[in-house]
Protein backbone atom coordinates (compact mmCIF):
# COMPACT_ATOMS: atom_id res chain seq x y z
CA UNK A 1 0.00 0.00 0.00
CA UNK A 2 1.37 3.51 -1.07
CA UNK A 3 1.39 6.31 1.44
CA UNK A 4 -0.96 8.39 0.03
CA UNK A 5 -3.05 4.94 -0.20
CA UNK A 6 -2.48 4.94 3.53
CA UNK A 7 -4.00 8.67 4.22
CA UNK A 8 -7.35 8.11 2.04
CA UNK A 9 -8.26 4.47 3.00
CA UNK A 10 -9.51 6.54 6.06
CA UNK A 11 -10.87 9.63 4.53
CA UNK A 12 -12.65 7.17 1.86
CA UNK A 13 -14.50 5.15 4.69
CA UNK A 14 -15.83 8.44 6.31
CA UNK A 15 -17.03 9.33 2.97
CA UNK A 16 -18.91 6.22 2.32
CA UNK A 17 -20.37 6.27 5.98
CA UNK A 18 -22.11 10.20 5.54
CA UNK A 19 -25.39 10.25 4.24
CA UNK A 20 -25.41 12.46 1.08
CA UNK A 21 -27.61 15.38 1.11
CA UNK A 22 -29.77 16.29 -1.51
CA UNK A 23 -32.33 19.35 -2.71
CA UNK A 24 -34.98 19.57 -5.24
CA UNK A 25 -35.90 22.40 -7.07
CA UNK A 26 -39.95 23.18 -6.82
CA UNK A 27 -42.33 25.72 -7.91
CA UNK A 28 -43.90 28.12 -5.44
CA UNK A 29 -47.33 28.44 -7.20
CA UNK A 30 -48.54 27.15 -9.85
CA UNK A 31 -46.44 28.40 -12.88
CA UNK A 32 -48.09 28.69 -16.45
CA UNK A 33 -46.12 27.72 -19.88
CA UNK A 34 -44.45 31.10 -21.10
CA UNK A 35 -44.07 32.60 -17.44
CA UNK A 36 -40.53 33.89 -17.23
CA UNK A 37 -39.35 32.54 -13.67
CA UNK A 38 -38.66 34.87 -10.75
CA UNK A 39 -36.23 34.08 -7.89
CA UNK A 40 -39.42 33.68 -5.77
CA UNK A 41 -41.05 31.82 -7.89
CA UNK A 42 -39.25 28.88 -6.40
CA UNK A 43 -37.89 27.04 -3.45
CA UNK A 44 -35.95 24.13 -2.69
CA UNK A 45 -36.66 21.19 -0.52
CA UNK A 46 -34.80 18.49 1.24
CA UNK A 47 -34.89 15.37 -1.12
CA UNK A 48 -33.74 13.59 -3.75
CA UNK A 49 -35.45 13.31 -7.67
CA UNK A 50 -33.64 12.18 -10.21
CA UNK A 51 -33.17 14.39 -13.19
CA UNK A 52 -34.74 17.54 -11.51
CA UNK A 53 -32.93 20.81 -11.25
CA UNK A 54 -31.33 21.31 -7.58
CA UNK A 55 -30.40 25.48 -7.47
CA UNK A 56 -32.65 27.89 -8.56
CA UNK A 57 -29.64 29.72 -10.53
CA UNK A 58 -30.69 26.80 -12.66
CA UNK A 59 -34.23 28.36 -13.43
CA UNK A 60 -34.25 31.83 -13.05
CA UNK A 61 -34.26 33.80 -15.56
CA UNK A 62 -35.77 31.07 -18.02
CA UNK A 63 -39.33 30.26 -19.10
CA UNK A 64 -41.75 27.93 -18.52
CA UNK A 65 -42.31 25.12 -21.18
CA UNK A 66 -45.33 23.75 -19.62
CA UNK A 67 -47.67 24.19 -16.23
CA UNK A 68 -45.20 24.07 -13.36
CA UNK A 69 -47.35 22.84 -10.09
CA UNK A 70 -46.47 23.34 -6.40
CA UNK A 71 -44.10 20.78 -4.88
CA UNK A 72 -43.32 18.64 -8.07
CA UNK A 73 -39.77 18.95 -9.28
CA UNK A 74 -38.75 21.02 -11.57
CA UNK A 75 -37.18 19.38 -14.59
CA UNK A 76 -34.69 20.68 -17.11
CA UNK A 77 -37.01 20.04 -19.90
CA UNK A 78 -39.80 21.91 -18.70
CA UNK A 79 -37.86 25.32 -19.16
CA UNK A 80 -36.12 26.81 -22.09
CA UNK A 81 -34.64 30.08 -22.80
CA UNK A 82 -36.96 33.09 -23.19
CA UNK A 83 -38.83 33.85 -26.01
CA UNK A 84 -37.24 37.22 -27.62
CA UNK A 85 -40.54 36.94 -30.17
CA UNK A 86 -43.96 36.18 -30.20
CA UNK A 87 -45.82 34.67 -33.03
CA UNK A 88 -47.38 37.09 -35.50
CA UNK A 89 -45.24 40.28 -34.20
CA UNK A 90 -43.62 42.47 -36.27
CA UNK A 91 -40.00 42.20 -36.59
CA UNK A 92 -37.13 43.08 -38.20
CA UNK A 93 -35.59 40.53 -41.18
CA UNK A 94 -31.79 41.62 -41.49
CA UNK A 95 -30.20 40.25 -44.23
CA UNK A 96 -26.59 39.69 -44.70
CA UNK A 97 -24.51 38.67 -47.47
CA UNK A 98 -20.68 39.93 -47.24
CA UNK A 99 -20.12 43.35 -46.49
CA UNK A 100 -23.61 43.97 -47.26
CA UNK A 101 -26.53 43.98 -44.75
CA UNK A 102 -30.37 44.74 -45.28
CA UNK A 103 -32.66 45.22 -43.11
CA UNK A 104 -37.18 45.59 -44.04
CA UNK A 105 -39.91 44.74 -42.20
CA UNK A 106 -41.54 40.92 -41.67
CA UNK A 107 -44.01 39.40 -39.75
CA UNK A 108 -42.97 36.30 -37.21
CA UNK A 109 -44.65 33.10 -38.55
CA UNK A 110 -43.32 31.21 -35.69
CA UNK A 111 -42.39 32.24 -31.43
CA UNK A 112 -38.37 32.00 -30.72
CA UNK A 113 -35.56 32.40 -28.09
CA UNK A 114 -31.84 33.64 -29.04
CA UNK A 115 -30.66 31.31 -31.63
CA UNK A 116 -33.89 29.85 -32.54
CA UNK A 117 -34.49 29.44 -36.13
CA UNK A 118 -37.93 30.77 -37.16
CA UNK A 119 -40.11 31.47 -40.27
CA UNK A 120 -40.96 35.23 -41.26
CA UNK A 121 -42.65 36.99 -43.64
CA UNK A 122 -41.56 39.17 -45.49
CA UNK A 123 -43.97 42.43 -45.65
CA UNK A 124 -42.68 43.80 -48.52
CA UNK A 125 -42.47 40.52 -51.05
CA UNK A 126 -44.79 38.24 -49.38
CA UNK A 127 -42.47 35.69 -49.37
CA UNK A 128 -41.94 33.26 -46.22
CA UNK A 129 -37.67 32.93 -45.17
CA UNK A 130 -36.57 31.09 -42.82
CA UNK A 131 -33.34 32.93 -40.50
CA UNK A 132 -32.27 32.61 -36.84
CA UNK A 133 -33.20 34.77 -33.92
CA UNK A 134 -30.07 37.35 -32.75
CA UNK A 135 -29.72 38.99 -29.33
CA UNK A 136 -32.04 41.37 -30.28
CA UNK A 137 -34.83 40.35 -31.33
CA UNK A 138 -34.17 40.54 -35.16
CA UNK A 139 -34.24 37.38 -38.07
CA UNK A 140 -31.00 37.23 -39.51
CA UNK A 141 -31.20 36.00 -43.10
CA UNK A 142 -28.52 34.68 -44.65
CA UNK A 143 -27.36 33.39 -48.23
CA UNK A 144 -27.21 30.24 -47.04
CA UNK A 145 -30.36 29.95 -44.64
CA UNK A 146 -32.37 27.46 -46.80
CA UNK A 147 -29.14 24.79 -46.90
CA UNK A 148 -28.98 25.31 -43.38
CA UNK A 149 -32.21 24.59 -42.55
CA UNK A 150 -32.44 21.71 -45.39
CA UNK A 151 -29.23 20.17 -43.06
CA UNK A 152 -30.59 20.76 -39.66
CA UNK A 153 -33.72 18.71 -40.76
CA UNK A 154 -33.88 14.96 -39.71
Amino acid sequence: MTALATYLAPLAALLVCLPASAETLVPTRVIRAKTIIAPEDVEILPGETTGALEHPVEAVGLEAVVTLYPDRAIRPGDLAPPALIERNALITLVYRAGGVAIATEGRALDRGAEGDRIRAMNLSSRTTVTGRVDGSGRVVLSPNSDLELALESP
